[in-house]
């Protein structure tokens, strides 16, 4: 009940009592005091905002207005006597007494408004503070673990992070100049046809993308420990696409694989077979396309359950179909660094792994990196806590140093906000640590980044630090991984500093006291075992920022005519009139399929059909010979 509505039913019991009490006394009456039944449940039906479960309070506030009740009787009997054995001093000392009367009940009521909702507000307490469940605890803690690699969608554009970067103004003059430089290119063509497409979580579709068809979907299997699994499946016509291009990858012909994408255009596997050949070639714009494209088509075959962003969902990378999507998001995450987004990198990281809990792509060893571009230090270390329940996770050379560089940007923002920590390790104890754990990062290091100061050649003189080989294969491939992707990092001064005092620290820890070389060596042999290669899968290259490309002449033997095969390639009518497809541009043919993909990813090149039968050439081959 509210004070308002225990206040209106105490001034309602007042005015009843005083009302019975004037009477008495006017008309000298002996009769006992009696009080009109009134019930105050009643009131509740002009109060709409009150809630309808509020007996409990309600009784126990009648309680206490009965006790209320007796003592206002008790106190009014001796005066009831009083006034009616003196019949003629009642009147000259009326006024008085019900001056005092009232400032006495007044303050009655105060007291015991203010008792009233104090019991409420322990009932209210009370009932707040329930004892949690067992099973509550354990359903909390899974949310937990699955909140720690929850994606942001809105970080997932990498335009709205280089709006953050560089400003809306200079975002603006830039698509503005694109826009211009476009529209000259496009003046004169007859534009093709823009789309509504669906809007993407993922990417954003450009206006010159078709729109994507049903034959890619994706199928629900089973619920398991609070995660729900997912398959993609293909239809028969895409399963035929997917033979001609296993025919055509088989026989090294991108040119077959481009007729393909000439038929179906957002063919997942041929897609990315041309974003790796743009690559290659040095068309990273054309490659970032292919990369978008794939992502929209397997956004599109999403199932309506298939909620990834909430990091609840699993596709299994032993399944086939499962596969592209990995790759994809794997090739898209380094586009975004390489542009300058790392938080947009760090989402789609986070989607990456959260898909498969054994992490094909082997996204954990560069999760750290973007998170540190990010400048997300708390996340970072959140999620070295919480990921998988376990601790054991600072054990991979990545997090035992990227651990300590986040604990030392922590330490500086709790020194400008007088808010140190005690109770957690210092960036220092950490370095020492990582070091103590992985000795032989630090002679990689001075040679990548590359530290070229007396002082490293001093630290790399000592024995613990001479090699930079550990004997354990699994070992050194991370750690060759964690250089390559890590290396740009140490560049930073302030990082120089923290890795030389915490080396030279750990080097006066050892000539007190070297039975620790011993302790930290069996360290790593009981964290990697094995000792074949565990990591063998993941390439040192798909981690590097660098770009490896051929000329184009060392690729002409890869451009040839599609060649015929008795299990897949079928000729160009016969693909064409696959169920699904649609026809082939009068305008294509007997072109070469390359070239022609090349052109169909212009956004002002189309292809037509003449309303005379004869083949339309592309529209800027006509613009370009009416300026001639």
């Amino acid at each position: 009940m509210s004070a308002r509505l225990m206040k209106k039913v105490l001034n309602e019991q007042h005015h009843l009592q005083q009302h019975v009490s004037e009477e008495e006394e006017e008309e000298n009456d002996s009769e006992p005091i009696t009080r009109s039944s009134i019930n105050p449940f009643d009131l509740l039906n002009d109060q709409d905002s009150e809630p309808e479960n509020q007996e409990n309070e309600l009784a126990s506030s009648h309680e206490t207005l009965a006790s209320y009740d007796k003592e206002e009787s008790s106190s009014l009997k001796p005066t009831a006597e009083v006034s009616t054995s003196n019949p003629k001093s009642k009147k000259k000392k009326k006024k008085k007494t019900k001056d005092n009367a009232a400032a006495a009940n007044k303050t009655a009521d105060d007291k015991e408004l203010d008792l009233i909702l104090e019991d409420l507000s322990l009932n209210v307490n009370s009932s707040a503070e329930q004892p949690v469940s067992a099973k509550d605890k354990i359903k909390s803690v899974k949310q937990q673990a699955t909140s720690v690699l929850k994606v942001d969608p809105k970080y997932l554009n990498a335009e709205n992070e280089l709006r953050r970067i560089f400003g809306s103004k200079v975002m603006k003059s830039f698509e503005s100049n694109n826009q211009a430089s476009s529209s000259r290119q496009m003046r004169g063509v007859r534009g093709r046809v823009h789309y509504n497409l669906r809007k993407s979580v993922l990417v954003t579709p450009s206006d010159n993308w078709l729109r994507c068809d049903d034959s890619l979907s994706m199928e629900f299997l089973e619920m398991k420990n609070g995660h729900n699994y997912f398959r993609y499946v293909h239809s028969p016509s895409y399963s035929q696409s997917q033979r001609a291009f296993e025919a055509a990858k088989a026989i090294n012909d991108i040119n077959g694989i481009a007729s393909i994408l000439q038929h179906r255009p957002y063919h997942i596997d041929s897609l990315l077979t041309m974003a790796e050949y743009f690559a290659v070639l040095g068309e990273q714009p054309m490659s970032a396309d292919a990369i978008a494209r794939c992502l929209y088509a397997l956004e599109c075959a999403w199932h309506p359950m298939f909620n990834p962003l909430q990091g609840s969902c699993q596709l299994k990378f032993k399944h086939d179909t499962n596969k592209p999507i990995f790759a994809a998001l794997f090739t898209h995450m380094k586009n975004l660094n390489r542009r300058g987004c790392h938080r947009s990198a760090l989402e789609v990281c986070k989607l990456l792994l959260s898909l498969d809990s054994d992490d094909p792509m082997g996204a954990i060893f560069c999760i750290d990196y973007f998170a540190l571009r990010a400048e997300e230090y708390a996340w970072l270390e959140k999620f070295s806590e919480e990921y998988k329940s376990d601790n054991s996770i600072w054990l991979f050379p990545n997090f035992s140093y990227s651990l300590a560089i986040c604990r030392f940007y922590l330490e500086r923002e709790a020194c400008k906000d007088d808010g140190m920590n005690t109770e957690k390790s210092s960036s220092s104890d950490l370095m020492k640590q990582a070091l103590m754990l992985h000795p032989s990062v630090i002679k990689k290091l001075v040679a990548k980044v590359p530290l070229k100061d007396r002082t490293w050649t001093d630290i790399l003189n000592h024995a613990f630090f001479r090699s930079d080989q550990t004997g354990i294969p699994s070992l050194d491939h991370l750690i060759n991984i964690y250089v390559e992707r890590n290396y740009l990092i140490w560049r930073l001064p302030d990082l120089q500093k923290l890795l030389s005092g915490a080396a030279k620290t750990v080097i006066e820890t050892l000539e007190s006291n070297k039975s620790e070389v011993k302790d930290w060596a069996c360290v790593r042999k009981e964290a990697f075992s094995s000792e074949k290669n565990e990591y063998g899968h993941l390439l040192v290259s798909d981690f590097s920022d660098s770009l490896s490309s051929i000329p184009r002449e060392n690729l002409q033997q890869f451009m040839g005519v599609p060649r015929m095969m008795e299990d897949g390639m079928q000729d160009e009518n016969q693909f064409a009139n696959l169920p699904g497809n649609g026809h082939v541009p009068r305008g294509v043919a007997n072109r070469n399929a390359l070239a022609v993909l090349f052109e169909s990813m212009l956004p002002w090149v189309t292809y037509e059909d003449r309303e005379d039968g004869e083949p339309d050439d592309i529209q800027h081959d006509d613009h370009r010979q009416d300026n001639q």
